[in-house]
């Protein structure tokens, strides 16, 4: 009997990528000799490069006309067996369908992000279990994946690792921590003087300086940050993924609300102190195969987990208060994470 040949599709983001993960490395698991490939968005190819879990990495350019069809005429060159839709939209569900595989797996139309995209799937699964992670792992499950340890790989490349080194050396940094400020959404967001005081605690506490990490559009929040923090101030410095996972890893903590750097810090094994309000941390929390190196604060009390996209902060967040994220870095900090 051929082996199969699997198709996953998880386009974006980056946390959403970074949970399906242990899925992929359940598959590769029981099918050792299975063709695994797997289709993404370009801005999030870094995150697989690598990956032995994987046979082929495929980037399907949606930005235009031209990166559909090619992207749709590689995976119909494939053959799959099966079709693995863990987004749950219909831009997932369509590229599914278009990939000519016969058999199409996604979640039921009552967990699906866009209920009517499972009308695309030959078979719908209602998920186990709290968090993503278990979620994504119901769906391999389905196709006779066993149960396995769940496993983060990444690659990280030697010229990464000298891009961090030079940019610490530049900043005078030593011994260093990560705050990151910014989000997807604001409502998700904590704010930035906050950071500033923590940073402040923190510095004076651990003599350690703390680095300030943004993305595109977030210069303006990391300025403020840097602006409130006193001396020594932290250092700020914009990376792409790859520098980016280079600089986590060696990071003594990071500081973050729900969002991608954070799980990706998480699934590297550094230290985290999560920030959540609208968002539910057993369902979407970072995620480590080592626990005692995480720490989730939020106040269930002052807020409603909602999923709201807004454009301010909302009441959850601004519950959480510079005392309680100092404290978690302390007991994170004597746990010997």
């Amino acid at each position: 009997m051929a082996d199969p040949r699997f198709l996953l599709v998880r386009l974006s983001s980056m946390g959403d990528v970074i949970h399906t993960l242990p899925a992929a490395s359940a598959l590769r698991d029981t099918f050792s000799g299975a063709r695994i490939d797997w289709a993404v968005d370009p801005q999030w190819t870094r995150l697989l490069e690598g990956n032995p879990d994987l046979s082929e990495v495929i980037s399907v350019d949606r930005r235009s006309a031209a990166g559909i069809v090619a992207g749709v005429r590689r995976l119909r060159a494939a053959q799959y067996d099966c079709a693995i839709d863990f987004q749950s939209l219909y831009k997932s569900a369509l590229l599914a369908l278009a990939s000519g595989a016969s058999r199409r797996v996604g979640f039921e139309r009552g967990y699906a992000r866009e209920g009517l995209a499972s009308l695309f799937y030959t078979e719908r699964v209602n998920p186990r279990g709290a968090h993503k992670v278990e979620h994504n792992l119901a769906l391999v499950e389905a196709v006779g994946a066993r149960k396995s340890k769940p496993r983060f790989v990444f690659t990280v490349r030697p010229e990464d690792d000298e891009r961090v080194v030079q940019e610490l050396a530049e900043h005078g940094l030593g011994e260093f921590f990560v705050l990151n400020p910014g989000g997807g959404w604001r409502s998700k967001c904590w704010p930035a003087e906050r950071y500033s005081e923590l940073h402040r605690r923190l510095a004076g506490r651990y003599r350690w300086r703390g680095v300030v990490t943004f993305g595109p559009g977030e210069e303006g929040l990391a300025r403020q940050v840097l602006d409130a923090a006193g001396d020594p101030p932290p250092a700020a410095i914009a990376l792409t993924l790859g520098p980016l996972m280079a600089l986590m890893r060696r990071a003594r903590f990071v500081v973050s609300a729900d969002t991608g750097p954070l799980h990706l810090a998480a699934a590297l094994g550094a230290p985290v102190v999560g920030l959540f309000g609208p968002t539910d941390p057993s369902r979407n929390g970072p995620y480590s195969t080592e626990p005692a190196r995480t720490i989730v604060v939020r106040n269930p009390r002052s807020c409603e987990t909602t999923y709201r996209r807004g454009d301010s902060y909302s009441p959850g967040m601004l519950s959480i208060t510079v005392e309680q994220v100092f404290q978690s870095v302390e007991r994170l900090l004597e746990r010997g994470a």
